[in-house]
C-alpha cells in the first residue's frame, strides 16, 4: 500500500472463487452490538449443522450483507457447506456468489479487523478495484463482503487468522472498472 503501512501478512490479491453454498443466522446489529450478539450464533449454527449429520465444508464466516456504520448492519454467521441444504425459521442456507475477490489475510485480535478492513478498501481505491455493492439507504448493500475465521478454535485470540474477501464487480477476463473523470 502507497503511504500506509498494512495490516496484512500479505499484500492484497485478486483471486478468482467458485460460488459456494452456506448455512447462517442472519442478524441485524449495532457496531456496539457485535462482539455480544454474533459469536453466540456460531454455537447454534453448529447445533444446527450437527443435527442433521452435517459438517462445515470450511471455517466460520461472517457476511456483511448491508453496512450502515451509525446505524444496523445486517450480518450472516455461518458456515460454508459441501451441499445445499434446505434452512428453516432460524437457519438459512443460501450460495456466497462466484466472481473475482479481494482477497487479504489479517493476523491478530478481531479487535484489528476495522482497520484491516479499511486498509483493504484503501488498496481497491489505490488500485481501481470497483466493489461489488450499492447504495442501500443511510448505507451499502454488498455483493459478497466476508470474513472467513480461519482458526476461530484457537484461545488466543491474538493468534487469530482472518481472512477478508471482498466480491469486485470486474469479472473474468475483465479489467476492474475505474471510476470516469470528473466522477
Amino acid at each position: 500500500m502507497s503511504s500506509q503501512s498494512s495490516s496484512f501478512q500479505s499484500p492484497p490479491r485478486i483471486e478468482e472463487r467458485p460460488a459456494r453454498p452456506y448455512v447462517a443466522i442472519r442478524a441485524s446489529v449495532t457496531m456496539a452490538e457485535i462482539a455480544d450478539a454474533l459469536p453466540p450464533l456460531t454455537a447454534e449454527v453448529i447445533a444446527w449443522l450437527k443435527a442433521r449429520g452435517v459438517s462445515p465444508d470450511g471455517p466460520e464466516l461472517w457476511r456483511y450483507l448491508t453496512i450502515d456504520m451509525a446505524g444496523e448492519l445486517t450480518i450472516d454467521v455461518g458456515f460454508p457447506v459441501a451441499e445445499p441444504l434446505d434452512g428453516d425459521d432460524r437457519v438459512l442456507s443460501g450460495e456466497l456468489p462466484g466472481g473475482p475477490y479481494a482477497v487479504a489475510l489479517f493476523h491478530g485480535h478481531p479487535d484489528g479487523l476495522m482497520q484491516a478492513t479499511a486498509d483493504l478498501l484503501r488498496w481497491g481505491e489505490e488500485t481501481g478495484v470497483t466493489w461489488d455493492k450499492h447504495p442501500d439507504g443511510p448505507g451499502e448493500a454488498w455483493g459478497a463482503r466476508i470474513e472467513w475465521y480461519l482458526n476461530s478454535e484457537e484461545p488466543d485470540l491474538d493468534a487469530w487468522d482472518t481472512e477478508l474477501a471482498f466480491l469486485t464487480s470486474a469479472r473474468p477476463g475483465t479489467a476492474p472498472a475505474t471510476p470516469a473523470a470528473g466522477s
